[in-house]
């Protein structure tokens, strides 16, 4: 899929698309808060999971990008597609390769398609989520700025330059590496966010060490740091004190899909995210 396909759905749909054989029907409609509902409901157990391991086929994670609850007893399981799960279809619908590629496409225009036949404003919300997911990569870091607030003060970030490597640590994991250097509020550092896997389930964990060697000491780094993540990816990164006084910022997988709106980062992020999969 590219702009121009995209462009061209609602035409496509008008004329009636023969939807691919082997795809489960999910329903797909609005929440009564607005938000989109894209969901697949089945009595059978082994259907919930042939869904949910198609899903992960195509590069999705659960608890990420979906969730899936087993009910028993007769009564009705599902797959739920989070918002971010079909964003992150929709950017490897562009990005992907192989039959993982071909896989998403179809599903991201079959999500589409269902969204037209519930209606005007189902489809709108579907297509500005996939249109957002396929925007990623489409921002450069250099001269990205932004004002972002962090703890009531507001802080201007101008991001000098970036980009992203692999790196493998004491364990012989494969790491990842997020290098930014910034200016917050006139002060330029170059920060770095090492990305690993950990625990039983695999969850992507980032993490940056503040220093004391900068204006404002810890405290201050922490903070201009803060604002460089969240000014980035939209999203807030959580602060860890240490018994020894360093402070630790830490990154998720959220933290990650908002570094995917850089093309100096996109592909390094996708592919290490692709290597490092269970």
């Amino acid at each position: 899929m590219d702009a121009n396909k995209a462009e061209g759905w609602p035409e496509e749909l008008e004329k009636g698309l023969t939807l691919k054989e082997g795809w489960p029907k999910y329903h797909v409609g609005l929440s009564g808060s607005g938000g989109l509902m894209v969901k697949f409901a089945s009595t059978d157990l082994d259907s919930i999971k042939q869904v949910a391991q198609r899903l992960k086929d195509m590069g999705l994670e659960e608890g990420i990008h979906f969730t899936v609850n087993m009910s028993e007893g007769g009564k009705a399981g599902y797959v739920y597609i989070l918002k971010e799960g079909l964003a992150y279809a929709a950017w490897l619908s562009k990005y992907g390769s192989g039959e993982q590629q071909r896989l998403v496409t179809e599903f991201v225009e079959y999500i589409l398609q269902r969204a037209w036949e519930a209606g005007k404003e189902v489809y709108e919300k579907a297509s500005e989520i996939i249109e957002e997911g396929m925007s990623r990569g489409s921002l450069t870091l250099k001269g990205f700025e932004k004002k972002v607030e962090v703890d009531g003060r507001e802080h201007v970030v101008k991001v000098i330059d970036g980009g992203a490597e692999f790196d493998v640590g004491r364990s012989g994991k494969k790491l990842l590496r997020i290098k930014i250097t910034a200016e917050v509020d006139g002060i330029r550092r170059k920060y770095v966010i090492t990305y690993g896997r950990y625990g039983a389930g695999n969850k992507s964990e980032g993490f940056a060490m503040v220093r004391a060697d900068t204006p404002g000491g810890r405290e201050a780094d922490a903070e201009r740091l803060t604002a460089v993540i969240e000014a980035l990816t939209g999203v807030e990164p959580r602060m860890r004190r240490m018994k020894d006084g360093g402070i630790k910022i830490v990154c998720y997988r959220e933290h990650l899909e908002g570094f995917m709106r850089f093309a100096e980062l996109a592909e390094v992020i996708a592919k290490w995210l692709k290597e490092t999969s269970r």
